[in-house]
């Protein structure tokens, strides 16, 4: 009986991945960004522009930018727990772009496990079980005036 049970929990164990849900949504950026900046957490002092937006005039690149950040789906829909970990993601863009000297990120995209997916107005976010994850690379900039 002990080896019957045994089995059996291996054979869920090894399942259990199958079961695991990934689910992609792309959203729209100033769904996170207006409440971002009306709460203070974006304070406007780093711009953000994503891939296929018009920047001003760019003064000097600073480096790449990159965040990974995932956050607990617990109690929350897809798309809340979506715009809450862009907004962490953000806010870490924002203090890193800080740190470099940067006033902006410029060519935003999406990069969920190295995986490029780009758009000027939506971001993508991975949603499963019990976390959702939201990765972007861009580049920090010192911008003119905009």
């Amino acid at each position: 009986m002990k080896r019957i049970s045994l089995v059996l929990l291996a054979a869920i164990a090894v399942a259990m991945p199958a079961f695991a849900r990934d689910t992609v949504l792309h959203l729209d950026v100033n769904a996170v960004t207006d409440p971002g900046f009306s709460q203070g957490k974006l304070d406007g002092s780093v711009k953000f522009y994503f891939a296929g937006q018009k920047t001003p005039a760019v003064l000097s690149n600073l480096g790449a930018a990159t965040t990974n950040r995932k956050t607990s789906g617990a109690g929350k829909s897809d798309t809340d727990a979506c715009r809450w970990v862009m907004l962490t993601a953000l806010v870490a863009l924002q203090d890193d772009a800080k740190a470099h000297g940067a006033n902006a990120v410029i060519g935003i995209t999406s990069n969920y496990k190295n995986v490029t997916w780009a758009s000027p107005t939506q971001y993508e976010c991975h949603a499963g079980n019990i976390m959702a994850g939201v990765a972007l690379k861009g580049t920090y900039a010192k911008i003119g005036k905009h």
